[in-house]
């Protein structure tokens, strides 16, 4: 999903944005725009991408590591 081609190409994840607040980003080239919004100057950043929730640890106890 990183680098793969079926991003979304939306306005957060753009390299030409910047955040203004939860919902509204500041493009370089358009100015105030919304999040889901796009243009064609889009350009991907993929430090820009929200990584999902890492799966829940499994809790252990003592008994689980005894021979």
């Amino acid at each position: 999903m990183l680098f793969s081609k079926d991003i979304r190409k939306i306005c957060a994840l753009c390299a030409n944005a910047t955040d203004i607040d939860e919902e509204t980003i500041l493009c370089r080239k358009k100015g105030p725009m919304a999040c889901t919004d796009t243009c064609r100057r889009f350009k991907y950043d993929p430090l820009r991408r929200k990584p999902s929730q890492p799966a829940p640890l499994k809790s252990f106890s003592a008994k689980d590591f005894q021979l």
